[in-house]
């Protein structure tokens, strides 16, 4: 399991989630409440299922936090410079970013090495 996990399937558990990025469930909950850009599709039982886009923003969350030493601050004001919709900011710019899609790559590649 794992990263090649990510582009066999289209929709995650938040038990997938964890396993495939090392976010603990309560964190990968928090930083979709604190952060905005998490947003799982809700069952009819309330089971949350993240699409591929979720979990890639979660291990760019995860790089920031973790590989980077920033805050959470932090990590939403360079979220910002990649033109994402972070919780309590105000932009009209679309949420794909060639800079922001480069620096996912490289993230996941570090991954991979490790």
């Amino acid at each position: 399991m794992g990263l090649e996990e990510i582009e066999q399937k289209d929709y995650f558990s938040i038990g997938d989630v964890k396993r495939i990025t090392g976010v603990p469930e309560y964190s990968v909950r928090y930083w979709e409440a604190e952060f905005g850009l998490i947003k799982p599709i809700r069952k009819e039982s309330g089971h949350r299922r993240y699409t591929k886009e979720d979990v890639y923003t979660i291990l760019k969350i995860k790089d920031l936090i973790y590989k980077h030493k920033l805050t959470l601050e932090g990590a939403k004001k360079q979220l910002s410079k990649y033109h994402l919709p972070v919780a309590g900011a105000k932009t009209n710019q679309p949420r794909t970013d060639i800079k922001f899609l480069t620096e996912i790559k490289e993230t996941l590649e570090d991954l991979i090495k490790e």
